[in-house]
């Protein structure tokens, strides 16, 4: 009976997650649809994501005790209740970069409860296909919001059947009853769904001891955990891979959108279903690698990282579209492949050495500075006129050249002694 129980759980877990992911996810391109709309500069729109991501970068050591110290699914809920805050305060005139804020605060305390409460509910033999079906709902996730987001700003919503009568219902009480105020409405609706599902995933049992709420000594312990999960010879081999992995994928998201636009010259909408090839990889990959990767084989993937960035000047390079949605294609394979099983492992090694929200707040720090920071360097390049082609060209070297360096950082420590850390 607990089995069916937990099993139910991590179903519910998965269907309210891929809402809420789904939501995020069609957020993004209306609110860049409201910028454009607004007149503002094209390095505004990665200025959204990095918004959206510095809390989990600024709250990283307080997040992890505080998805210990309440019941995951609840505080899950509660998490989506401050997304409902943010885009009601920009479907009420909140500067965008601002609400997208509030969003990635929700959304930064949301993060460690959900891959923590995965590993309350699954054995740790089970991990990489959990891992495989989270990833999976990710995917979908942001396959289906790009293409919910690129319809809900198309021109042709206009002539959907009941939008004149959306429009003149909500006159009453949106400020702006056009096709982007109808468009945040909807996605309101999806948040309030995605927190009711959480509200429905049972208490996995999981307890663990009080922490201290002072800030200062908050800081000192995360450092510590930090700390420990880097020196840990596959928890820091797959956090290293997985913080590069986190800030390229952030970044080709932008950058995919620019390049169709330039390169393509494909509309906003038409990008947006564009991004859904890589999606659609991601899925691909994710789900062989839950067929044939087991946890022990999992840092055999790594070298893929290498692919991984030197596929991103080929795409750069590709100038007519079917060419370019098949390479997309490929590197979401190619990312699914790696991610997920590297996922699992740091998983299992952080929950391991540390505890399980904890472990994902780490992680969360490092892969989200890593978002930062590319987004940032991303941001500067836009802001200088580099062209689009070169500015892929660089980062997919970069990828492949930081990938390398973390293949042979493994190989070198393989020759000396084996650490006790691993071998927990």
């Amino acid at each position: 009976m607990l089995r069916q129980t937990l099993a139910a759980g991590f179903s519910m877990l998965l269907a309210a997650q891929f809402l809420s992911a789904l939501a995020d996810n069609a957020l993004l391109i209306v609110t860049i649809a409201v910028l454009q709309q607004n007149g503002e500069p094209g390095w505004m729109a990665p200025a959204l994501k990095f918004c959206f991501t510095v809390s989990y970068v600024v709250l990283a050591p307080f997040v992890g005790p505080l998805a210990d110290a309440f019941p995951k699914a609840r505080l899950m809920s509660w998490m989506i209740g401050v997304k409902i805050a943010g885009v009601t305060a920009l479907l009420f005139g909140l500067q965008p970069l601002l609400a997208f804020a509030v969003v990635g605060l929700g959304a930064a305390a949301y993060a460690p409860a959900k891959y923590g409460l995965v590993t309350e509910l699954v054995a740790p033999h089970r991990l990489v296909a959990a891992n495989a079906w989270l990833e999976v709902s990710v995917i979908a996730a942001v396959l289906s919001g790009t293409v919910l987001g690129g319809i809900l700003v198309s021109p042709w919503l206009l002539g959907w059947p009941g939008i004149a009568w959306a429009r003149g219902a909500c006159s009453h009480w949106l400020p702006d009853p056009g096709i982007l105020g109808i468009s945040l409405a909807v996605l309101l609706m999806v948040y309030a769904l995605a927190g009711t599902l959480n509200l429905l995933v049972p208490d996995s049992g999981a307890r663990y001891a009080p922490s201290r709420i002072h800030p200062i000594p908050l800081v000192r312990e995360f450092r510590t955990a930090n700390l420990a999960l880097w020196r840990d010879r596959d928890g820091g081999l797959s956090l290293a891979a997985t913080t590069i992995l986190w800030g390229a994928g952030a970044t080709l998201q932008f950058a995919v959108l620019r390049w169709s636009a330039e390169v393509l010259k494909l509309s906003l909408d038409q990008s947006a279903y564009l991004q859904a090839a890589t999606a659609v990889g991601v899925v691909i990959g994710a789900a062989a690698a839950a067929r044939w990767v087991s946890l022990d084989r999992a840092k055999s993937m790594l070298s893929l990282g290498i692919v991984f960035g030197l596929l991103l000047p080929v795409v750069a390079s590709a100038h007519q579209l079917m060419p370019a949605i098949a390479l997309l294609v490929v590197v979401g394979l190619v990312g699914g492949l790696l991610v997920v099983p590297l996922n699992a492992l740091l998983q299992h090694r952080g929950c391991v050495l540390l505890s399980a929200g904890r472990s994902i707040a780490v992680q969360g720090f490092n892969e989200n500075a890593s978002v930062l920071i590319m987004l940032a360097v991303y941001a500067g390049l836009l802001a200088a006129d580099l062209p689009i082609v070169a500015v892929m060209w660089a980062f997919g070297m970069a990828i492949a050249l930081a990938t390398g360096l973390v293949v042979l950082r493994d190989r070198f420590r393989n020759r000396g002694p084996v650490e006790s850390s691993a071998a927990a």
